[in-house]
């Protein structure tokens, strides 16, 4: 009997990596993203809690800008979540995954409050304030080292290591608290000796961590420290070739990664909050990790990825407020709409769907063929939109280039031609003036 054999067809669906693709489309699949996540968040809303998209996205802005309160707020938040993520940038560029921010933020906060505790009216506040500092920075230098020894040492998972580093930290803190707590309330007084000078509401850490920014950025960037945990996160063969000392990096990067936790710790209990607490964080050192992935690892970028996260959460509880609803959990269920089509995007911009095709160059399935033809005039319409946009910038900014450079021309123009009549060489000069002279 004859045996009938079928041609294996390619794969329906092919993902195939994009060669580049412009700064223009890249801000378009983002801007694509967060359309999208914006009415999948307004139809979840609408459906459980009777919420119509204006109202949500009135709360977006005036949860984060609605009065002066809430634009420092903001600030004040996204200071707190970009210093933790600075504070896990350089770990991760080595590819240390250290997710223990909360941890050693939270083991500055509680030494901190530790020499307030004990030493406020016996030290003057401005030594004191100096101590806490001190102390704070030791202490989340500590946390965060202790994994990189037992990393550079025995090579244990840096992951789950700091992770229980966490746990262990806000135990910490309960045991201080129900050891000190007065009058049995399970709370620690608030006190203000010690206290970060604060120029203006929270104009103070929300300079530290700007400058805090450039400083980490040109660590990373422009110093051999920089290029060599760099280099050991692209290959730890490549790095011990050259030279390198792998555990000495390991360990250094790791000081620099607990430092800046304790000092963001210093700043929550000198400067924000003036006590500590098991919430004192906030869990802003997990959030945090979300913001420098998101970032892909620039902590430019990272300004906007955090300011977003902080726009959503700040925006959703405002939305809580005024639709009167009492379930926290959809500010966590928004922020991670959002951050999942952001996630999303940005496999768009370095991936692309190839499908499959027949011999009419149709694509060779019927349901992704009916998607297709919905989908493709829907994309050319917001498309045809986005670049009769970015058309009128252009023609707007080279309009204001001419007018700006007209003068500049025209002052060129009369130079030369000063410069044509100065030209007149001497024996030309000697006969115009005989002639003159005739």
């Amino acid at each position: 009997m004859a045996k009938n054999i079928n041609k294996q067809k390619d794969p329906l669906i092919h993902i195939v990596k994009r060669d580049q693709i412009t700064i223009g489309k890249t801000i378009g699949i983002k801007v694509m993203a967060l359309l999208l996540a914006f009415i999948v968040s307004s139809i979840l809303l609408a459906a459980n809690e009777g919420c119509n998209p204006f109202t949500f996205l009135g709360s977006l802005f005036s949860g984060s800008f609605g009065s002066g309160l809430s634009i420092w707020t903001t600030l004040k938040d996204l200071a707190i979540l970009l210093g933790l993520g600075l504070a896990l940038l350089p770990a991760f560029k080595m590819k240390f995954w250290n997710i223990g921010a909360d941890g050693q933020a939270l083991m500055g906060a509680l030494m901190a409050y530790v020499c307030i505790y004990f030493w406020h009216g016996k030290i003057p506040s401005p030594l004191l304030c100096i101590i806490c500092l001190i102390v704070a920075v030791s202490a989340g230098i500590i946390w965060a080292v202790i994994p990189a020894l037992f990393k550079a040492k025995w090579n244990t998972n840096e992951t789950l290591f700091t992770l229980m580093m966490n746990y262990v930290a806000i135990q910490l803190v309960a045991i201080f608290i129900n050891a000190c707590a007065t009058g049995g309330s399970n709370t620690l007084p608030v006190l203000y000796e010690g206290s970060l000078p604060m120029i203006y509401e929270y104009l103070t850490p929300i300079l530290i961590v700007a400058a805090l920014t450039v400083i980490v950025a040109m660590y990373i960037r422009h110093t051999k420290h920089g290029f060599e945990l760099s280099l050991v996160g692209e290959s730890v063969n490549t790095a011990k070739y050259v030279g390198i000392n792998v555990r000495k990096v390991v360990i250094r990067t790791l000081i620099l990664s607990g430092a800046i936790c304790g000092l963001i710790g210093f700043i929550l209990t000198n400067g924000l909050n003036h006590v500590v607490n098991t919430s004192s964080t906030g869990n802003k050192g997990f959030t945090a990790i979300i913001v420098v992935w998101l970032a892909n690892f620039n902590p430019y970028y990272m300004i906007l990825t955090a300011f977003m996260v902080v726009f959503l959460q700040r925006g959703t509880s405002e939305l809580l407020t005024v639709i009167g609803s009492t379930n926290d959990s959809i500010t966590m269920i928004i922020t991670s709409i959002f951050i999942f089509f952001i996630i999303g995007c940005t496999f768009f911009s370095r991936y692309k769907i190839m499908f499959r095709r027949n011999e009419e160059d149709e694509i060779d399935n019927k349901f992704f063929r009916f998607l297709e033809k919905v989908c493709v005039p829907v994309y050319n319409f917001f498309a045809m939109i986005y670049y009769g946009i970015g058309k009128g910038f252009k023609k707007i900014f080279k309009r204001k280039k001419k007018e700006e450079t007209l003068p500049v021309e025209t002052t060129e123009e009369a130079n030369e031609i000063k410069e044509d009549e100065e030209s007149i060489s001497l024996p030309e000069q000697e006969n115009l003036d005989m002639k003159e002279g005739e």
